[in-house]
């Protein structure tokens, strides 16, 4: 039987390290009204929000109030949903196929380039075996 760690607020994980990463943090707390603690993965207790740094550092983590954790497109997508008002339905969208592989194509391709983005340094780019395609 699985036990699920419930918590009073969700958790935006994210790459503290990535210049673009931290820049977008900032955008969604001064734009989207989200209910989220926002903390950066070096900072967090990963195994506690049931993640780890494979994850973390490749993409955006959603720990949702019941412990589950939706990774990439779809942890933004439940940020949107939380937010509410006009990101809700944005948020919803995302996560329906199509646009939900669409989303997550969008998303892969932007974390791919991060380094590349505004905000982004050299210290964005993700290691040669993380990125889209590679086979580790």
């Amino acid at each position: 039987m699985e036990i699920m760690n419930f918590r009073e607020r969700p958790v935006l994980v994210y790459d503290g390290d990535c210049g673009f990463c931290t820049t977008s943090v900032r955008f969604v707390e001064r734009r989207i009204p989200t209910s989220a603690e926002i903390v950066a993965f070096q900072f967090a207790d990963l195994a506690a929000l049931g993640t780890d740094v494979k994850q973390a550092s490749h993409e955006v983590v959603w720990v949702s109030r019941d412990g589950r954790t939706y990774g990439g497109a779809q942890g933004v997508a439940r940020l949107l949903v939380d937010a509410g008002g006009v990101w809700r339905p944005l948020g919803m969208i995302a996560m329906i196929p199509p646009f939900r592989w669409l989303a997550h194509g969008v998303y892969r391709l932007v974390a791919a380039n991060r380094d590349r983005l505004p905000g982004g340094t050299p210290a964005c780019a993700l290691p040669p075996d993380r990125r889209p395609g590679s086979t580790s």
